[in-house]
């Protein structure tokens, strides 16, 4: 895996040290932090460590290229679905870039934290992180150019909404000539006209959830998205299953809502079959026509999101960091990425190589498992 980046450390120092923090993020470890990495690495202080998210001259945007590209020549698939979505990290005291009280769905309140905003690719093959924005909130610190320039935030770096930096991270995909077959996201990026716009005009085919008053245009003028699926015959919703949960298939009944001739949008209508009046919008941009279960396919793909997000925190210390400054930031992350990265694909070679035997679980006390086929 190492010998994937190792071309971007130029100093022997940097690249011993990036090869040995690595090791670290993919060590057995509870808290994969600098002290901890340092420890395992036989090493008396986080120091070195330390400069290597901090002063050694290397380029994570590079590794970041370079995790995108080893992600997708393993993972890669026809139908796979790049997902914008943001996670939180829990922090102390004001210093640490973009850090603030805010909202974040890891906690489920508002806490104080910085707020990352990634790319997701995810495919039957697997699912990995492939590219990060750190969403920096536009009162508490891009107004503040002391407070940033105290961070290493460059005077550059301008405010940008959490939609736009999603569109940035898509803007580099295509200009690496990577083809997007599908994107989704959830209501924070679908209600945002600029990037519905932007999508359709790369071409690129969306499922992106909306809020109960996104207006969809009809023959007859706009209308509500709740008001249109309250119209709707029971005959037109299907059950379907938006793919493998824990508990088996996800199933809802949904709905799609074809405005007329000439809309290249359509309004897909998720219910829950235990709560009727549970209903999720989306709003579908397409080259031409899709069947229904493709689209509630890439709109199930949002949520193998969250448990990526889960498997880098746990396993590669994704949050595990303990720096304060923009570059250290983008630093660890990065590497954090790459160390999950390799264990999605590690894990898609062995099943391609081992495929799990098909056998009848015995009972207690029964003869040994039956082979079938």
């Amino acid at each position: 895996m190492f010998a994937l980046v190792a071309g971007r450390f130029a100093q022997a120092d940097s690249r011993a040290r990036a090869q040995k923090y690595l090791l670290g993020l993919l060590s057995g470890v509870e808290r994969k932090n600098s002290w901890s990495l340092a420890e395992l690495a036989g090493d008396s202080s986080p120091d070195g460590m330390q400069r290597l998210l901090n002063f050694y001259r290397w380029d994570a945007e590079a590794v970041r290229d370079d995790v995108r590209g080893y992600v997708l020549a393993h993972l890669d698939d026809p139908s796979g679905v790049f997902v914008g979505d943001e996670t939180g990290f829990i922090k102390k005291g004001t210093k640490s870039a973009g850090v603030q009280r805010q909202y974040t769905g890891t906690s489920g309140k508002i806490d104080n934290c910085q707020v990352g905003v990634f790319l997701t690719y995810v495919s039957r093959h697997g699912r990995a992180l492939i590219d990060r924005e750190l969403y920096l909130p536009q009162k508490s610190w891009c107004a503040d150019r002391d407070r940033c320039r105290e961070a290493g935030i460059g005077d550059e770096v301008e405010f940008a909404t959490k939609p736009e930096l999603a569109r940035r991270m898509l803007a580099r995909l295509l200009e690496a000539g990577v083809t997007v077959g599908w994107f989704t996201a959830d209501e924070l990026y679908g209600d945002n006209p600029a990037l519905r716009d932007w999508l359709a005009e790369q071409a690129v085919n969306y499922v992106l959830a909306v809020s109960c008053d996104y207006q969809v245009t009809t023959p007859t003028g706009p209308a509500r998205a709740d008001v249109l699926a309250g119209r709707a015959p029971a005959r037109g919703w299907q059950r379907l299953s938006a793919g493998r949960g824990s508990k088996g298939h996800r199933l809802y009944d949904w709905l799609l809502i074809d405005p007329g001739p000439g809309e290249r949008h359509q309004l897909l209508v998720r219910r829950s079959i235990s709560d009727p009046t549970d209903l999720a919008y989306y709003v579908c941009h397409t080259a031409g026509p899709v069947p229904l279960a493709e689209l509630v396919r890439v709109a199930g793909s949002r949520w193998a999101v969250e448990e990526t997000f889960q498997f880098a925190k746990n396993e590669t210390g994704l949050d595990h960091y303990q720096v304060r400054k923009y570059i250290a930031w983008y630093r660890h992350i990065t590497l954090a990425m790459l160390a999950a990265a390799f264990l999605a694909v590690t894990a898609h070679t062995e099943r391609i190589r081992t495929p799990p035997p098909r056998y009848r679980t015995p009972e207690k006390g029964a003869p040994e498992p039956i082979l079938i086929g």
